[in-house]
């Protein structure tokens, strides 16, 4: 009693000071300045230092790869967005049976590695193409669209809509006046995400475009290890730099507007069984979640097709090396790798990504600048769309000045995929996080529990689920890494992925069965992850 009495009288202590917080964020913002703005601004001065950079600028070429990136990212942005429209009706709006497999499916295509999807589209577009990249790309960011618009229309109070209807409003007018301008923060929050994503794909456009269509990575690639034009990529390294800045502000004011959008609603129960036309949406996600199937189910079949007829002599020639030893180390070699690579990548990433999310929302609880969160929030975010190609070769002329020299060290593959691993664990855990109710924080503090301990005993165990959603996620994502890992793995530490690369890049049917099988595993295994990741996820939030 005289507890309970003394902690009614005591002052509640407040999350952990701005300060404080800011000394935390060294840890993440140490991390990306050793091993991102370092290497990239070493590749960046040394081609600046070799000149010819004006000229690259100026040539008539390099603007047609910038409009061509451009276009096709627009264009793929314009198809994930107008596809995942359905199936975010259905997530969020929908009372069915078999929602959680559709949300699976969904999620596949975004964490299944660039080579995969750009083997199975190639499967079905052998000659490539436009119009094979924009879909390849679409396809991958389906999920993103359907999931972060899903989340905020969950939110939204179906009364306003149906009082729109009652008032002779058609659905597609309601739909329209009513729920579309709730919708567009995370609309437009969703798209700027897609846009990076596509304006920086790499695996797909190399499989898909060949020597005819390339972007700004795959050009920053060709110039580097086959033309060893540090200038000209420098160039185009600085353009794509300058973008990449610039759209991720954007989708940082979007996403504030949005989760400002879901603070401000409670969460109700809206699903329910569709009516009348609401039929007819519901049909349109399922035929866009029967699309997604086509190219995975198509990899099975090709991975399971012989000359002979069906068979598995793709799988069983994953234990050598290839038709006329194509591969310096056997398939399950390179899986093993693969594994191991992306198990300390993603323990890499959960130590910084916990950090940094933490470290934000204290700065948002504190009277630290909104502008502040905002830039750390985007610095954290950038190296998801700089070059791959420039970071590793980053590595290459600055790491040897570390103790150990780390550029022969196992270690550079998986600190190059934590890189693309840690902005999305930030993703996954900000927003629950910053849905803690702060009664349970106050109520913790005021019987005397320190702000650390608040963090340890409050935070941390309410965000387990998605800690470990995260973990799995994350898992998957370093596993399937190709635009680094092809540059930075040595012959003897090749994962899956750059293996696949290498195989369809040489001749020998069997080479092609091994390569398709070797997908199927990487598929497997982003599957089992992707329903683990359902499992344990919070439901409507996050933003994957």
């Amino acid at each position: 009693m005289t507890r309970w009495a003394g902690a009614s009288t005591a002052p509640a202590r407040r999350p952990p000071h701005g300060a404080g917080a800011l000394v935390a964020a060294l840890v993440p913002l140490g991390f990306l300045a050793v091993f991102f703005v370092w290497p990239v601004v070493a590749i960046v001065r040394r081609g600046l230092g070799e000149g010819g950079v004006a000229r690259v600028l100026a040539a008539a070429d390099t603007w047609g790869l910038v409009l061509f990136t451009l276009a096709q990212a627009a264009a793929s942005t314009v198809v994930a967005v107008v596809a995942a429209m359905p199936v975010a009706f259905l997530l969020a709006r929908c009372a069915l049976p078999g929602m959680a497999l559709v949300r699976a499916v969904v999620l596949v295509p975004f964490v299944l590695p660039t080579v995969v999807v750009g083997l199975a589209f190639r499967s079905l577009w052998p000659d490539g193409g436009v119009l094979a990249i924009v879909l390849a790309n679409a396809f991958f960011n389906v999920a993103v669209v359907a999931r972060t618009v899903s989340s905020l229309w969950a939110h939204l109070d179906r009364r306003a809509e149906d009082a729109a209807r009652s008032l002779g409003a058609s659905p597609v007018r309601a739909f329209i006046s009513v729920t579309l301008p709730a919708l567009r923060p995370a609309i437009g929050s969703a798209a700027a995400v897609v846009f990076l994503f596509c304006a920086t794909s790499f695996g797909v456009v190399l499989l898909l475009g060949g020597a005819r269509y390339r972007t700004l990575e795959t050009e920053i690639y060709l110039r580097t290890v086959d033309l060893l034009d540090l200038s000209g990529a420098a160039a185009l390294s600085l353009i794509q730099v300058t973008a990449v800045v610039a759209v991720l502000v954007i989708a940082a004011v979007a996403r504030r507007r949005r989760e400002t959008a879901m603070t401000l609603r409670p969460r109700t129960e809206t699903a329910r069984r569709p009516r009348g036309r609401e039929w007819v949406v519901a049909a349109a996600a399922y035929a866009v979640v029967a699309a997604l199937l086509v190219p995975i189910v198509n990899l099975v079949l090709r991975s399971l097709s012989t000359k002979d007829g069906w068979g598995l002599d793709g799988y069983r020639a994953l234990s050598g090396t290839g038709f006329r030893g194509s591969l310096q180390i056997s398939g399950v070699d390179a899986a093993v790798n693969s594994l191991r690579a992306a198990m300390d990548a993603t323990l890499i990433a959960l130590g910084l990504g916990v950090t940094a999310a933490v470290v934000l929302v204290s700065l948002t609880r504190s009277r630290i600048r909104p502008a502040v969160v905002d830039a750390l929030d985007t610095a954290l975010m950038v190296p998801l769309g700089v070059s791959a190609v420039t970071v590793g070769f980053g590595y290459l002329i600055t790491l040897d000045a570390l103790p150990g020299d780390l550029r022969t060290s196992p270690a550079l593959v998986p600190l190059a995929q934590a890189l693309v691993v840690t902005p999305l664990v930030i993703r996954m855990l900000l927003p629950v996080l910053r849905s803690i109710d702060e009664r349970l924080r106050q109520a913790a503090a005021s019987l005397g529990a320190s702000p650390w301990r608040v963090w340890r005993e409050i935070d941390i165990p309410l965000a387990g689920r998605s800690l470990l959603a995260a973990a799995a996620f994350g898992f998957v994502v370093a596993l399937g890494e190709f635009g680094a890992t092809s540059f930075l793995a040595r012959a003897d530490t090749a994962t899956l992925p750059v293996v696949i690369g290498r195989l369809i890049s040489r001749p020998g049917e069997l080479n092609n069965q091994m390569a398709y099988a070797a997908c199927t595993l990487l598929m497997v295994v982003t599957v089992a992850a992707v329903l683990l990741v359902e499992r344990l996820r919070v439901q409507s939030v996050g933003e994957f």
